[in-house]
C-alpha cells in the first residue's frame, strides 16, 4: 500500500518524496532510504593523511566535511539508515592482497609504502590516525559501520544483506573519492538493483576537479542520479 504524503512513522520517518535530481527528480522514500558515507577518514580528508603524503589535493575537504555532517543530520531526523565505511586492511596488510592482487600493484598507498617504508603500517591500517574517521563526523549509536578491503563497499562485505534485511533499495552516496570509492561502490549497487543519488556537493575527488566532472557524469548519464545537500535538506524537512 502506498504511503501518504506527509505521513511519519513511529521511528520518526517521512513518507515518499521527491529529490530534485540530474538527470530528472527521483522518488526518495526514507523508510527504504539509507545514507552512505564513503571513506571520511584522516586518510582521505586531513592534511598529513595518505592522500595528501601521495600528492593528492586535500585543501578543498573541509566544507565537503561540513556538507555531510548536514546530510548526516538531515537522514537522522527523517529517520532514513546511515551507514558508514572505512576503507583498509589489517596492519600486516594480508587484506591488501599481495603481489598476486591487482590491488597491490594499483593501490597509491600500497605503492607509496613501498617508495618510503617508513611509512609501513601507517597508512590505512586499522587502528592507526589515517584509519580513523574525521573529527567532524562520528557514526551514532545504532548506524552501521563497516570497513572494506577495496574500492567498493559491497565487496567482502555485508552492506548487501544489511540492507535487504531492512527492505532499502535507494542508496544516497556522499564522501571521498567520487571517482573511486564512492562510484565503485554505487556501480556494484546499480548491478545489484539498487537506486544510487550522489549527493555531489558532499563528495570529493582524488585527482584533478575535471575527475569529479567525470565521475558525475558516469553516475547520471548510465548508473544513477545526482543532486545535491541542499535538495536532501528541504526534500525531507
Amino acid at each position: 500500500m502506498d504511503t501518504p504524503a506527509g505521513y511519519r512513522d513511529p521511528a520518526g520517518r517521512h513518507g515518499p518524496v521527491t529529490l530534485p535530481a540530474r538527470p530528472e527528480p527521483v522518488a526518495l522514500d526514507p523508510a527504504t532510504t539509507a545514507l552512505i558515507v564513503v571513506d571520511m577518514q584522516n586518510a582521505y580528508a586531513s592534511k598529513g593523511g595518505y592522500l595528501d603524503r601521495a600528492g593528492f589535493d586535500v585543501s578543498q575537504t573541509g566544507p565537503v566535511i561540513a556538507r555531510i555532517g548536514r546530510a548526516v543530520a538531515a537522514a537522522r531526523a527523517a529517520g532514513i539508515t546511515v551507514v558508514w565505511f572505512q576503507n583498509g586492511w589489517d596492519p600486516a596488510y594480508v587484506e591488501a592482497g599481495g603481489p598476486g592482487s591487482p590491488n597491490w600493484h594499483k593501490s597509491n598507498a600500497l605503492k607509496h609504502m613501498r617508495a618510503r617504508p617508513e611509512m609501513n603500517e601507517q597508512l590505512l591500517a586499522r587502528g592507526t590516525w589515517d584509519y580513523a574517521l574525521v573529527d567532524g563526523l562520528k557514526p551514532a549509536p545504532g548506524e552501521i559501520v563497516l570497513g572494506k578491503p577495496r574500492y567498493s563497499g559491497f565487496f567482502n562485505t555485508p552492506l548487501d544483506s544489511l540492507l535487504r534485511a531492512r527492505s532499502i533499495r535507494t542508496l544516497a552516496f556522499t564522501g571521498i573519492a567520487t571517482n573511486v570509492c564512492v562510484e565503485s561502490t554505487l556501480r556494484d549497487g546499480f548491478f545489484l538493483e539498487y537506486f544510487g543519488i550522489v549527493l555531489a556537493d558532499a563528495t570529493h575527488q582524488a585527482g584533478p576537479p575535471a575527475q569529479q566532472e567525470a565521475a558525475l557524469y558516469n553516475i547520471e548519464t548510465f548508473f544513477g542520479w545526482v543532486s545535491d545537500v541542499a535538495a536532501f535538506e528541504a526534500a525531507l524537512a
